[in-house]
């Protein structure tokens, strides 16, 4: 069984993001680091899929945030959370999410990790053309059973999903799980990562893959 607490602890997010490096110029920085990272998880977790999504969160949440934020200069713009996003080292980024994670989620039993659904998608308006950057693909594995995240990858391009995925379940636990993927997923390897692990996995397969 899983001891999780309340996924609004807003300390812990502040603790365990407290060490990322902020990659914004010190001049007209108006919004805090720690509040931008707040803001971001709570609206993905709540379903945002991008900074416009996020920003639009915030602004319908504004005083459950401002009860627990300073936000010394109010609710941060869609654009200025994209420019975060975008600016953060994903490595970086991933590491704190991890430690926050298992901060919040204490496994008793590595059977509460009954299944794993491994997703990738694009992260809108995470695209810069003028620096001739393209959409950023986060490739993340979602524990169904407990309804969060268990870690995510970030690639530059979708066709390094396959790569990513053996990387993310090489830094999770898959022991006794069932690991579901979509046909992105049905290669020899990752069936194999997942076999070496000790999990099963359940794999889409497309007609021209038979």
């Amino acid at each position: 069984m899983a001891v999780t607490k309340a996924f609004d602890d807003v300390d812990s997010i502040l603790q365990e993001f407290g060490d990322l490096d902020d990659p914004r110029s010190t001049i007209n920085r108006h919004h805090l680091l720690g509040d931008l990272i707040v803001i971001s998880i709570m609206a993905v977790i709540a379903g945002a899929d991008g900074p416009l999504a996020i920003g639009t969160w915030a602004e319908n949440n504004e005083e459950w945030l401002k009860e627990r934020l300073e936000l010394p200069n109010g609710i941060p713009s869609h654009d200025t959370i994209g420019r975060l996003l975008a600016a953060l080292s994903p490595a970086a980024f991933q590491s704190c999410f991890e430690s926050w994670i298992a901060s919040v989620t204490i496994a008793e039993d590595v059977e509460d990790l009954n299944q794993i659904a491994i997703d990738g998608k694009v992260l809108r308006r995470s695209h810069d053309r003028r620096k001739g950057l393209g959409p950023l693909w986060l490739v993340s594995a979602w524990s169904v059973d407990r309804g969060i995240s268990l870690g995510q990858l970030a690639t530059d391009e979708k066709s390094n999903e396959i790569t990513a995925i053996p990387e993310l379940l090489a830094n999770i636990e898959i022991k006794d799980a069932v690991i579901t993927i979509d046909a992105a997923g049905c290669q020899r390897k990752i069936a194999k990562t997942i076999v070496d692990g000790k999990g099963d996995y359940v794999l889409s397969l497309k007609g021209n893959q038979g």
